[in-house]
């Protein structure tokens, strides 16, 4: 027997995989990280699954009828016929032709939101988008389900560079150790949200950094219906909010700030636009409404007044940083929490001072607040895409649905593509997407839908032609996320499954049958590329008098240390130092809490400031939908990865999602811990196993996304768990199009009568596992 140790790494970070006989047979952690990822323990599970692809796969009517719309697309009994690679490349190259030549490649949809892979060589996205981009361009999308209403807000108000240093280079988690007396968050700050960075970073020090600002001092506030939305051990005052109402929270604070002589006015006066329309109208001043006064706000929100008005002057008092996580701005008018939180910062007056101010993303994502590198990581180029269209990545649905409509983005009237072939690799819309009975409804209007995958997920099983691809322990490739402190080698770990290919290899072959191979390759294999990547970036580094060691040495250390590595100390510090000097990148130079731009839009879903809109989760039907779901990402796997992994499985019940709810919800409804419950909303329904929990508010129940789409059984859209069932499928404003995916109203109920089995895992009919 052989046993060998390879480390490797995920979106989740940095560990190792033990390997006996060409199978992945354990994990271990990094030995450096202090603080790793328990989803590693998915891999072995997940690596040599039943699910795996091992075969390319053709639906077999597609197969027979020929390219076309087809509303049998995904039904769960469709048959797929295994075929040889060369078949199914002469198929693809036929028929990307043929869409490209008759309808050009506008009508080929590349979006293909992925994150299939941490490797910088083979990211799945990246190989997709350098083919497409060579045999003549694509629909692409812009913006991302995470965070789509901030990337559109914010450099409008902010101008595009500060808005980029929102995202990308927020203050690291020593400065708000050093000078933050109160982090007042909405949206708390999971730790297993911080698992997870684009291309994983080398240890995880989000979670210890969070305890040992708390220890060194710093006062945590987390504002959210969960009172487990922040670690236990940081000890934060939880302030229990109806989910959707964090704007009218925020206008409330504001309010004390007002009327009591709290507001910085010389701040606003100086750095920002805008304040006296945002002032008149939380006074009530400006006719619009009612007074937005903590009384208002308790009324809409559910926190007493009394708290509101004590958390406001406890802000003004002390250094204070203000964070609206990710999660609020996924909800209807998700641009008004974010545009209130820079408003509310900015009357306290500490926007641009180490350790105050405003930030988006603590608790979000990993390398939020880790640092971060200007000179950039290695990069796989893509090329130039020479078509001018795109739709917001959230509005995929509308777009196969609503061909040639019209729709609002960004102060812009556009129309939506006529997609005829949708190609997606390393990523699984039937987890990002919400409503995914209409998204069903729009995987069968175009004519052809390709996939690479390396397991049969319900974005597999949607689709035509299925090409298996290797998953990263099959290839060897490198890695790094921004702001990391490494870059680290991947060595390949194991054999291909099947008849995995890379899917660099898989494009290349296409490309030869298109006459574009040598356009595609460069004449380089993708180790090849590996190097080149590598030496590119090692010159860049170079240039800035900096130096790592070659491609050689890199290998066989295993990782070489990011040199040029920053750790910014206050976002808009310069701004706030020299406001003429460092003007911002807006029309008025200055922070934008009234937007003249965007009032211009005539937007009645986003004004020109920042107002309290109810989404329909507040103003919806409480009688027949009386509990607020709140869909949040799992601490179980990352998005819907590896789901038939042993960690993310050891938390299911009866081998559903876990739907928490408060024990009081549940003794009223006669529910028992452990059973199976039916949840329901307008536009479906799901099984999940009920678990009782005092750190959910009462009237919330919460269930979190990821688990695989199982639409098999009789009754119910979804019988895994799957919440995006039940979540609407509209965007957050004519602005930003976000996704909306994080609330929706539902009822539960006792599921009566035989319990349907898990059917999500199980490849299609026609299919052999290897």
């Amino acid at each position: 027997m052989s046993r060998a140790v390879y480390p490797t790494s995920a979106h989740w970070g940095g560990y190792q995989v033990v390997v006996e006989d060409g199978r992945v047979v354990g994990v271990r952690p990094d030995p450096d990280d202090p603080a790793p990822s328990p989803i590693i323990a998915n891999t072995p599970g997940a690596q040599h699954h039943p699910s795996r692809v091992a075969r390319p796969a053709v639906r077999r009517r597609w197969l027979e009828h020929g390219p076309g719309p087809d509303p049998r697309r995904g039904d769960p009994d469709d048959e797929y016929v295994e075929v040889e690679w060369d078949t199914v490349l002469d198929l693809l190259a036929r028929e990307l032709d043929r869409v490209r030549s008759r309808h050009g490649n506008e009508a080929i949809y590349g979006g293909s939101y992925g994150w299939g892979s941490a490797g910088r060589i083979h990211h799945a996205q990246s190989q997709l988008h350098r083919f497409l981009n060579t045999i003549g361009g694509y629909t692409r999308s812009r913006t991302t389900y995470s965070h789509g209403a901030v990337e559109v807000l914010m450099p409008r108000i902010l101008g595009t560079p500060a808005a980029n240093r929102l995202l990308h280079r927020a203050p690291a988690w020593t400065v708000i150790r050093e000078h933050t007396d109160l982090l007042v968050t909405f949206g708390g700050l999971r730790v297993s949200n911080t698992w997870t960075s684009s291309g994983g970073r080398a240890v995880q020090t989000a979670g210890p950094a969070m305890r040992e600002a708390a220890e060194s001092g710093v006062e945590f506030v987390s504002v959210s219906p969960l009172r487990d939305d922040t670690p236990e051990d940081v000890k934060a005052d939880w302030v229990s909010i109806e989910p959707g109402t964090d704007t009218a929270v925020m206008l409330a604070l504001m309010h004390v700030l007002f009327t009591e002589g709290l507001a910085d006015t010389a701040f606003l006066d100086r750095y920002t636009v805008g304040a006296e329309a945002v002032r008149s109208y939380v006074l009530g001043e400006d006719g619009s409404g009612p007074v937005r006064d903590p009384e208002w706000a308790e009324s809409v929100s559910g926190v007493p007044a009394g708290e509101l008005r004590a958390l406001a002057r406890r802000m003004a008092g002390r250094r204070t940083l203000v964070n609206v996580g990710w999660s609020v701005q996924r909800a209807r008018h998700g641009e008004q929490p974010l545009w209130a939180g820079l408003a509310l910062a900015c009357c306290l007056g500490q926007v641009g001072l180490p350790g105050g101010g405003f930030a988006s993303g603590y608790g979000s994502m990993g390398n939020y607040g880790g640092g971060a590198t200007p000179l950039g990581l290695p990069r796989m180029p893509q090329g130039n895409n020479p078509v001018d269209s795109f739709i917001p990545v959230a509005r995929i649905a509308d777009m196969l649905l609503h061909p040639g409509e019209r729709y609002d983005f960004d102060g812009q009237e556009r129309r939506y593509p006529h997609a005829r072939l949708v190609y997606w690799a390393g990523g699984n819309p039937f987890h990002h997407h919400q409503d995914l009975a209409r998204l069903t409804e729009a995987f069968g209007r175009p004519d052809t839908v390709v996939v690479h995958e390396t397991h049969w997920t319900a974005t597999a099983r949607h689709a035509d032609i299925v090409v298996p691809a290797t998953t990263v322990l099959e290839r060897d490739d490198l890695t790094a996320s921004q702001g990391d402190l490494t870059v680290r080698a991947m060595p390949r770990a194991v054999p291909p499954h099947g008849q995995a290919r890379d899917e660099y290899d898989t494009y290349a072959d296409l490309a030869e049958r298109l006459g574009l191979r040598e356009e595609f390759t460069e004449g380089r294999t993708s180790g090849q590329w590996m190097r080149v990547v590598y030496e590119r970036w090692r010159s860049l580094v170079a240039r800035r008098g900096l130096d790592v060691p070659g491609f050689d040495e890199f290998w066989s250390l295993g990782r070489v240390e990011i040199p040029g590595r920053v750790e910014d100390e206050a976002l808009l510090g310069e701004f706030r130092a020299d406001p003429e000097g460092g003007a911002l990148r807006t029309p008025s130079g200055r922070i934008e809490l009234f937007s003249d731009t965007i009032d211009s839009f005539g937007y009645e879903d986003c004004p020109g400031h920042p107002v309290w809109l109810p989404g329909p989760t507040v103003t919806g039907d409480r009688d027949a939908w009386p509990f607020t779901l709140v869909a949040n990402q799992p601490s179980g796997r990352l998005h819907s990865q590896q789901d038939m992994g042993a960690h993310s499985m050891s938390q299911k019940v009866e081998g559903r999602a876990p739907l928490r709810m408060h024990p009081g919800d549940a003794r009223a409804l006669g529910l028992a811990e452990g059973s199976v419950v039916r949840v329901v909303g307008p536009r479906g329904s799901c099984l999940a196993g009920l678990v009782p929990s005092e750190s959910v508010r009462p009237g919330v129940v919460q269930l979190s996304t990821g688990a695989w789409y199982d639409p098999t059984a009789p009754g119910v859209t979804c019988a895994h768990g799957n919440p995006n069932a039940l979540t609407e499928d509209v965007g957050t404003s004519s602005l930003s199009q976000g996704c909306t995916g994080q609330l929706t109203r539902v009822r539960v109920e006792a599921f009566t009568g035989p319990l349907p089995p898990v059917r999500a895992f199980d490849p299609p009919r026609g299919v052999m596992p290897a």
